[in-house]
């Protein structure tokens, strides 16, 4: 239950990657600095416009103690593969690593195109 305290101060939150058309049959997210936060957070994936043949898009989320490079998938942080526009909200508890991304995978024809991003909320450690 919510406590009264406000959400900037209980949670870490952050995208991965901003909003954006996504054409590349890969896009891969700037990582989000959890360091203040323990291992569990939520990720919500948003996609809104869709185009193309049979467009597919999956999203995974992976972690690294380094912003810049050595990302690894976490276990079981996937969303169901979309072909529309939708969202979907992930639990995930076995972060082990500083900071979280989002990496796509985009599959059809017709240059697919997605509009999507991922927001990132995690509690802070001092709650």
């Amino acid at each position: 239950m919510f406590s009264g305290k406000d959400l900037v101060t209980e949670y870490a939150y952050g995208n991965a990657p901003a909003i954006a058309a996504r054409t590349s049959s890969l896009s891969t997210g700037s990582g989000v600095d959890l360091n203040d936060t323990g291992p569990e957070f939520f990720a919500f994936l948003n996609n809104g416009t869709t185009s193309g043949t049979s467009p597919t898009l999956a999203v995974k989320l992976q972690e690294s103690n380094v912003i810049s490079s050595d990302y690894t998938d976490i276990s079981g942080a996937t969303f169901t593969t979309l072909t529309a526009a939708g969202s979907e909200m992930i639990r995930v508890a076995n972060r082990t690593k500083r900071y979280v991304r989002a990496v796509s995978t985009h599959g059809g024809t017709d240059t697919p195109t997605f509009t999507w991003s991922v927001t990132i909320f995690a509690p802070n450690k001092s709650y």
